[in-house]
């Protein structure tokens, strides 16, 4: 497919072609559902912990008698019921790992960008010449490029001064192409990617292994 390559002022200087079995692959709405949530899930530290009746410290006498006092039968204090007894059925730590095919998760990730390209919330730039590091002046180059919104900038390789620059706008993150997942892509509106990161993700992922 042909995509426009703009520079940092907004001008479009080339037309790319661009890899269709990376940029435009039919939204698999299941697949890419289930790689979001086995992603979240794998976040998930699994610490959350309360204790059982029987880890409840406390005295195991009877409160009150069992008969002729017309109240309720009352055994131990570290019942669930009582306040500052056990909790029944509460959480425990537990792993929420979730594991997912090699080919599903690829194609999650072929999906997510094609999305981006196809919607229209995608552009691709020559590069992003940085000698030092200038929150101002990425801002002004986002700005030229039309990104108004939350953006995921990715680029080659980590680049040290634009991830300074960016550090302090709300809603913008800086990834190496290598690092993308399917999350990132579709927790922001809108896919900056240079030139040379287009080229190594249609080498990474423009395979069927």
């Amino acid at each position: 497919m042909k995509f426009p390559l703009l520079d940092i002022s907004g001008q479009v200087i080339d037309e790319i072609e661009l890899m269709d079995e990376v940029f435009a692959v039919p939204f698999n709405e299941s697949v890419v559902h289930q790689a979001v949530t086995r992603q979240r899930n794998n976040a998930r530290l699994g610490l959350a912990s309360t204790k059982t009746r029987g880890r409840v410290r406390g005295s195991t006498r009877k409160l009150v008698a069992q008969k002729k006092t017309g109240r309720a039968r009352r055994g131990s204090a570290k019942s669930p019921v009582l306040r500052g007894g056990g909790v029944a059925f509460g959480p425990h730590p537990r792993t929420y790992r979730e594991r997912m095919p090699k080919k599903m998760r690829r194609l999650a990730l072929r999906c997510a960008l094609s999305a981006k390209a196809q919607e229209e919330a995608m552009v691709v730039v020559a590069r992003f010449p940085l000698e030092q590091p200038r929150t101002r002046e990425v801002k002004q180059i986002l700005k030229s490029l039309g990104v108004d919104t939350s953006a995921l900038i990715v680029t080659l390789t980590p680049e040290i001064n634009l991830i300074q620059s960016v550090h302090n706008l709300q809603g913008i993150k800086t990834l190496p192409v290598a690092l993308i997942n399917t999350l990132d892509i579709l927790s922001y509106h809108s896919l900056v990617m240079t030139l040379p990161s287009v080229r190594q993700a249609e080498q990474i992922w423009g395979s069927a292994k």
